[in-house]
């Protein structure tokens, strides 16, 4: 089970991975960082997902609780968010944690060369088998 930087140099194995984050979405703050940033400020980069990954977690149009998990499962009600640029692709793929689950992966990707789909399936992956603490 990875911890943090083990969690964000898997991240930056998939094709096009530019840089990887893991952002607490209450404070804004990263608790870890690798690789490039739009903008070159990590903080800024944390603190502006955040503001997105809050709006989904917590807006009832986006996590509704009418629709249970597969399993039958409480989860969290918003799995990952995909954010498309000219230039790129930012996926955001929120961490169930056994504390509060505020906790997202933030990949960015080069949109020529980044698999989106691959993205998408390694960060689950990754989020789903993510030790903190």
């Amino acid at each position: 089970m990875p911890g943090i930087d083990e969690c964000l140099l898997q991240a930056m194995v998939v094709p096009g991975a530019r840089g990887a984050s893991i952002v607490d979405w209450t404070s804004g703050l990263a608790l870890g960082t690798v690789g490039e940033t739009p903008g070159g400020d990590h903080e800024a980069t944390a603190a502006e997902t955040a503001e997105l990954a809050r709006m989904a977690a917590e807006y009832p149009s986006f996590a509704t609780d009418e629709t249970p998990a597969p399993d039958g499962a409480k989860g969290l009600p918003v799995e990952d968010l995909i954010v498309t640029t000219r230039t790129g692709y930012h996926v955001m793929r929120f961490v169930e944690t056994t504390f509060d689950s505020s906790v997202f992966l933030h990949l960015w990707l080069d949109r020529d060369t980044g698999n989106l789909a691959l993205a998408r399936l390694r960060l689950a992956d990754l989020a789903e088998r993510l030790v903190l603490g």
